[in-house]
């Protein structure tokens, strides 16, 4: 039997018959029409009951739920990365381990369908002439999607799952991701309005660290968050202003990008500013405003390491402006203060790698300094090394 195409004819089969029933119709009538027509399909007649409720599955929430077959993936909360390669290639990531399960999309069509509804859910298109899609859900999950005219093997979702209620500091101290005594000083960082820069690589925790990390933030500061996806989940009470770049249209136009949201951000009386992540020429306006008074700030990007992430931010600099290098070094020297590096472990634990001060230019050479290292035996240690800058300190009065 070829399952993937009777899936198609019993989705349409049961798509008129609820048409016929109409719009009334309830999610438990719909799915005892999906059982009724599958068990008395005569090609199904000697296959097992497994593959049955499978079918039955499949097709009921192709129809009745907008994210089809992936809306069970979405509702477990051990879930936290959805990956789809293609109709008949789907992993997950559950409890830090990634598997393979035993299910797949019926067509193409059923697949782009699902991505096409997402993208609608937040005003983006994706087609062949649009064929790159980043968008969330409302849940606020993370989404990358590619069509199939760019993908060789067939469209590609990837869905990062966040936690429904936000992660604390505490949490990542009781699973190890970093030390008391390095949460402790990194709190007191925030509160000094040190400019603090995370990096690190693809799923190494970035964006759940800048969104505890914000937690530091005084409640009586306004916030300008600004993101190329809305994910951070920041208490919606304070006063917080939430930016979100928007894709241009089907004519090319409207579209916003993050270097206007942060320009605009510094006419709108910031206290801290906090960037997702920076991947391009945003970085001119970032560091800009690091550099004229919005202490505190915060933002993320991918690097390898403090002193990789250092160069990808100059690379990044360089080719959205013209500037001397040495001139370029030294702005992002005296814009950002710390950096908190990020990695995964060889079983897949996300740890603080590194807390390193970003110091002064020695000759054209930005100068670091590490203050805490992981050491695989120890763990997050502090390295004897003290903060050298420690005037924004000493102006709010916090001593180490």
């Amino acid at each position: 039997m070829d399952w993937k195409n009777t899936v198609v004819r019993i989705t349409k089969e049961v798509r008129k018959e609820i048409q016929l029933a109409g719009d009334e119709i309830t999610d438990r009538q719909a799915a005892e029409m999906t059982e009724g027509r599958v068990l008395k399909d005569p090609e199904l007649e000697e296959t097992d009951f497994r593959m049955k409720v499978r079918i039955v599955n499949q097709v009921f929430y192709t129809l009745r739920r907008d994210m089809g077959i992936l809306e069970p993936l979405l509702q477990d909360d051990d879930i936290s990365e959805i990956m789809v390669n293609g109709t008949d290639s789907i992993y997950i990531e559950k409890k830090g381990k990634t598997e393979k399960l035993e299910m797949a999309f019926a067509s193409t069509e059923e697949l782009q369908e699902v991505i096409r509804r997402i993208g609608a859910r937040v005003h983006r298109e994706i087609n062949e002439r649009t064929p790159i899609l980043d968008a969330r859900l409302p849940d606020g999950s993370r989404v990358n999607a590619v069509y199939s005219n760019v993908a060789l093997d067939g469209p590609v979702l990837t869905i990062r799952k966040f936690p429904e209620k936000p992660l604390t500091m505490e949490h990542l101290i009781r699973t190890g991701t970093i030390t008391r005594e390095a949460a402790g000083f990194l709190e007191k960082l925030v509160l000094a309005g040190f400019n603090i820069f995370i990096s690190g690589g693809t799923s190494s925790g970035k964006t759940t660290f800048l969104n505890i990390l914000s937690q530091y933030i005084p409640s009586d500061q306004r916030i300008i968050v600004i993101e190329d996806s809305a994910e951070l989940q920041l208490e919606p009470s304070r006063n917080l202003v939430r930016l979100e770049c928007r894709n241009a249209n089907g004519q090319g136009k409207g579209q916003i990008e993050m270097n206007q949201l942060i320009r605009t951000s510094l006419r709108m009386r910031p206290d801290r500013i906090v960037v997702g992540e920076v991947r391009g020429g945003e970085v001119v306006d970032m560091i800009q405003a690091m550099n004229t008074g919005h202490d505190g700030s915060l933002s993320t990007g991918h690097g390898n390491s403090p002193e990789g992430m250092l160069y990808r931010l100059e690379s990044m600099f360089l080719q959205a402006a013209d500037y001397p290098i040495p001139a370029v070094r030294g702005q992002i020297a005296e814009g950002i203060d710390m950096i908190v590096h990020l990695g995964r472990l060889p079983d897949q634990r996300r740890v603080v790698l590194e807390i390193t001060e970003v110091g002064a230019m020695e000759g054209e050479k930005i100068m670091l300094n590490k203050l805490f290292i992981y050491d695989i035996k120890k763990g997050l240690i502090h390295t004897g090394n003290g903060i050298k800058n420690t005037r924004k300190l000493e102006m709010q009065g916090i001593i180490l």
